[in-house]
């Protein structure tokens, strides 16, 4: 992976959450359901950031929506944003699932077309990371709000994909009872760069029962690298734990968050 050029453009993905870049010709939409953010960006067709809205939610669990309406509702708020920034009407996206929950792609698909869309391209989660990764050998993790999940490369096709029911959510339910405080109090204090190196030995534990669910797919296999991407990944040190965990070169870009939902727009193609 080229860490320089990913930066650069994560750091331009960043900054199209408040600037809307001008652009030319169709748009590429992507749809990310996650967890604890809904995420929906906007590329331009050479896979330039254009625009970005995102919304914290509780509207799926583990990757699996539990309040249809209540997703239905963010989605049209974010989408009605983007509509209004851009000055046109979005029509299509693309979407993606965490392994393991393909039973639920209904459901993602109702949600989307509920909201005005038309679903042209459905992909897996790290393999949408890795559209914007371009890795040809290695494993790309992707720790959201409730998986880890994980997509083993090799000669740049996909072939395996795993998901377990592991993620920010545990790292927010721990420091909840640590310092008995509440939920979305806790979730305050794990965004907060100034609080990484406070709580990071809290929290560990959990970072290595991540580590050790990729590091039981990829222990027998000749892995060149570890690519980390997903909310989750922005705690401070996490790739430390999966290096030491693992004994694999783990690489996390400086923005890691919005990694997938540019991905998936990345693949909005018929």
């Amino acid at each position: 992976m080229n860490i320089e050029k990913v930066n650069a453009y994560m750091k331009r993905v960043t900054e199209a959450e408040e600037k809307t870049f001008p652009y030319k010709g169709r748009l590429k939409v992507g749809l990310d359901l996650g967890t604890a953010y809904i995420v929906i960006a906007v590329l331009d067709e050479n896979n330039q950031p254009v625009a970005c809205e995102k919304q914290s939610a509780k509207v799926l669990r583990d990757g699996v929506v539990v309040d249809y309406l209540g997703a239905l509702e963010i989605v049209k708020r974010l989408k009605a944003k983007l509509e209004q920034r851009l000055k046109c009407e979005l029509t299509q996206c693309a979407i993606a699932m965490p392994a393991g929950t393909q039973s639920s792609l209904k459901t993602h698909t109702y949600v989307a077309e509920g909201a005005g869309f038309e679903v042209i391209r459905v992909c897996d989660e790290p393999s949408a990371a890795n559209s914007v990764y371009e890795i040809k050998d290695g494993v790309i993790v992707d720790i959201g709000g409730g998986t880890t999940g994980l997509a083993i490369i090799k000669n740049g096709k996909v072939e395996e994909i795993q998901d377990e029911a592991t993620g920010g959510t545990h790292v927010t339910l721990v420091l909840s009872g640590r310092y008995h405080i509440s939920f979305e109090e806790a979730e305050v204090m794990k965004q907060d760069y100034s609080n990484h190196n406070e709580i990071f030995p809290v929290v560990k534990p959990v970072f290595e029962k991540m580590a050790s669910i990729v590091n039981k797919y990829i222990h027998d296999q000749k892995i060149k690298g570890i690519y980390l991407c997903g909310g989750t990944c922005c705690l401070t040190g996490i790739e430390e734990i999966f290096e030491k965990k693992t004994g694999i070169k783990t690489i996390k870009p400086e923005n890691p968050f919005l990694v997938t939902p540019v991905g998936i727009a990345m693949n909005c193609v018929e």
